[in-house]
């Protein structure tokens, strides 16, 4: 029986501390009687233990409370969505049925933890999302934006907790799940502070060194940068006074993570950063002055600093289409040092740094409202079922740092685009049918190709033709997710009809020559072409690139010579001989591999690129060609860890490996035949290995030879090495990666 406390003494005070501070937030919107009501519902699933402690020993309930906290208070959401937080556990594990919560606290309460337990379920059996469940996920976001944001929250609150979090490979995948996920969906909903603090403790547990470094460096700089902002600020506070104008003027540090990123990006030692900060001016304005006073402002600090004009921004007159207003401005400031200021009003900086959930509160909209054109474009998308989900990831995360542009229909109407958008993602904005058959356009009355890149202002009407078909090169030039979906949709399904078209011409044509195919060597001769995938083959007949005449000819020669091997074999020297046999096999002889979560029986592939076999330390990676496996070691595990963490599945050996793996040794020593003659005899007298091909190349007096070795496990691997290294004359021996 259980005997630990639910709550520790501290975490008992902990938890009520929070508990009041969650009731003063909610307190202007709870209704009568939700006080008494909720009380009751807790103190009942918490006498069951609903809230248990997890797999790191964090208590569920006070996990719960810190969501909510952040929800409410961060975000700025209200009853509804935070009574759903306290209580979807309990609804997921049937201790409080759905129609009570419904009757207790309304329909709307029920449909977000419904909502809720639908992406929950996508995290039942790994902490990170998979491509496989990738799209479902999104489409539960796309239900409602609430979900969104209160997701963002839960994440938050694990991040804070990171430390907690035992295994280590746990906490980088929940960081890589964010970097790639919630950091950018706080972004895209306006959300800068959360981001910024994802991004930060994403670099905090994924390179702590560099986290700990800039820290450091922040904290010694703290001083002179705080010297300098006051030097700054104190003539600007003075006019800004004089000018009778209720503000408030604090600096802002960039974010440890942007700093990364710049000192990455342009490859400069942290002294070379110049702009580690920003001065943000929040006026005190009524809505009718918003904008003139913003302005006043501008005026008054561009008359005593000089201005950059090309770093000045202006999102008052033309909002990003998450909400964000304010000015930018950088301006020469002391001892020439460029500083930039950004201006805006207490409103605007409480969307810029709630986002959505401001808006809810100043414009009097209630949570249920819509989406926004964002979480729309993400449904289409999704949609689109010829899009992979790594499409979609690539594609949606691209969208989302953008800045926009605005542009115009001939009618008036405001098309909203990323900025460096072209013509055509400018017709596909508006319909697929309208970019698929765009040929050029006419922007401000000038005629100008489909790739010509817009700008804010123009007005555009797109010219069509009814013979035109999206091409491969248009990928190169649009930049919006949805053009990018719809051409390599259009482009897979004209692919698959031409190759469909040349197979049967191409089966025609042996028919009429009465010519019976072989397929293995059909299969033969395609392969010695150089094509990887048949299609890739019959595309280029469809091309007209392959004479299908040509082809019938070589493949007889082909088959002639064949039969010609059979009857007469010639003797060949074993520096001649290279194996055919491809290293990448699917595994279905043998179930040898435990894939995610104890899964068996799922079709996988062992990796080319480094080769992987039986006792090499492996996990799964999730590709358009089905689950590849790779050696934790693989020369691509590093970018594939980092930048699609949500594809990476578990993965690990079991039973035996009976099934034999085939594995390059590199071997270098002296140019000594006799050499390769004694490290052959080694191989081939060791038990459970095979010799499937070597290649040797000789010079300046050393050989260079790739044996390549059938064997069943790594012990039996660095047995056979060990043994090639004692051969005298053998001055190295490595496993290399197949395509080394």
């Amino acid at each position: 029986m259980n005997t630990e406390p639910f709550f520790t003494s501290e975490e008992e005070k902990l938890f009520y501390s929070k508990y009041r501070q969650l009731l003063r937030s909610l307190q202007p919107f709870i209704q009568k009687d939700d006080l008494r009501k909720m009380r009751a519902l807790m103190t009942r699933v918490i006498a069951l233990d609903c809230y248990g402690r997890d797999k790191n020993g964090i208590n569920g309930l006070l996990r719960n409370i810190d969501t909510a906290l952040i929800a409410a208070e961060e975000i700025g959401l209200k009853r509804t969505s935070i009574i759903a937080v306290l209580l979807y556990r309990p609804v997921m594990k049937n201790i409080i049925s759905k129609e009570e919560v419904e009757e207790t606290f309304g329909e709307d309460a029920i449909l977000i933890i419904n909502r809720l337990l639908k992406t929950s379920e996508l995290y039942a059996r790994n902490t990170a999302v998979n491509s496989e469940n990738f799209s479902r996920l999104l489409f539960s976001f796309a239900e409602d934006v609430r979900v969104i944001l209160l997701m963002i929250a839960d994440r938050l609150c694990m991040m804070r907790l990171g430390k907690q979090i035992k295994d280590k490979e746990d906490r980088e995948r929940l960081a890589t799940e964010v970097s790639y996920l919630y950091a950018p969906l706080a972004h895209r909903l306006g959300l800068y502070k959360i981001k910024s603090e994802l991004e930060d403790l994403y670099l905090k547990y994924t390179d702590p060194d560099q986290f700990q470094f800039i820290k450091d460096k922040l904290s010694e700089t703290k001083r002179s940068r705080d010297a300098y902002i006051a030097e700054f600020i104190e003539p600007i506070q003075a006019k800004l006074k004089e000018a009778g104008l209720k503000f408030d003027i604090k600096g802002r540090t960039k974010s440890i993570h942007s700093i990364n990123n710049k000192l990455k990006k342009q490859k400069i030692e942290f002294e070379g950063i110049y702009d580690l900060f920003a001065i943000r001016i929040v006026l005190d304005s009524s809505p009718k002055k918003e904008r003139s006073e913003c302005w006043q402002v501008f005026s008054i600090i561009t008359d005593m600093y000089q201005p950059n004009p090309h770093r000045m921004k202006d999102w008052i007159s033309i909002p990003k289409s998450n909400g964000y207003e304010s000015l930018h401005i950088t301006v020469m400031g002391p001892q020439n040092k460029w500083v930039e200021v950004q201006i805006r009003t207490q409103r605007m900086d409480d969307v810029a740094e709630r986002g959505l959930a401001a808006h809810w509160r100043y414009k009097g909209v209630k949570e249920e409202s819509g989406l926004d054109e964002f979480l729309t474009n993400v449904r289409m998308a999704l949609e689109a079922k010829e899009a992979s989900p790594m499409d979609i990831m690539q594609n949606f995360t691209m969208d989302l740092y953008k800045d926009e542009i605005y542009v115009f229909t001939p009618k008036g109407m405001l098309i909203k685009l990323p900025k460096g958008a072209t013509v055509l993602d400018f017709a596909f904005a508006i319909h697929t049918g309208l970019g698929s058959k765009c040929v050029s356009a006419k922007v401000n009355e000038k005629n100008v190709p489909i790739k010509h890149v817009l700008n804010n202002g123009d007005t555009v009407s797109v010219i069509t033709n009814p013979n035109q078909s999206p091409k491969r090169d248009w990928l190169s030039f649009v930049t919006t997710s949805k053009a990018r979906i719809k051409i390599k949709q259009a482009l897979r399904e004209e692919a698959a009809k031409n190759a469909e078209f040349a197979k049967e011409l191409l089966q025609r044509r042996f028919k009429n020559r009465k010519i019976d195919v072989d397929d293995g060597i059909y299969m033969r001769y395609i392969k010695k072409k150089g094509y990887k995938t048949v299609t890739d083959f019959y595309l280029d007949i469809s091309d007209e690139r392959l004479d299908p005449n040509h082809v019938i000819e070589e493949y007889l020669e082909l088959e002639r010579k064949e039969k010609e091997g059979f009857d007469h074999t010639d003797v060949r020297s074993a520096e001649e001989f290279v194996a055919t046999t491809e290293v990448e096999e699917i595994s279905t002889r043998q179930d040898v591999l435990v894939l995610d979560q104890n899964l068996r029986g799922i079709e996988y592939k062992l990796a080319k690129c480094c080769n992987p076999i039986y006792g090499d330390e492996v996990f799964g990676f999730v590709s358009t060609q089905g689950i590849k496996i790779h050696r934790r070691d693989c020369p691509n595990a590093q970018e594939m860890f980092s930048r699609f963490g949500y594809r990476i599945i578990q993965a690990r050996w079991s039973g035996k490996g009976d099934n034999g793996y085939v594995v390059t040794l590199r071997v270098i020593g002296r140019d000594d035949i006799t050499i390769v003659s004694n490290i052959t005899s080694v191989i081939t007298k060791e038990n459970g290995v095979t010799l499937r091909s070597l290649n040797i190349d000789t010079v300046d007096g050393f050989f260079q030879g790739n044996f390549a070795v059938m064997v069943k496990d790594t012990h039996t691997l660095g047995t056979l090495a060990n043994k090639i290294k004692t051969v005298k004359g053998v001055t190295s021996v490595e496993r290399i990666n197949q395509n080394s």
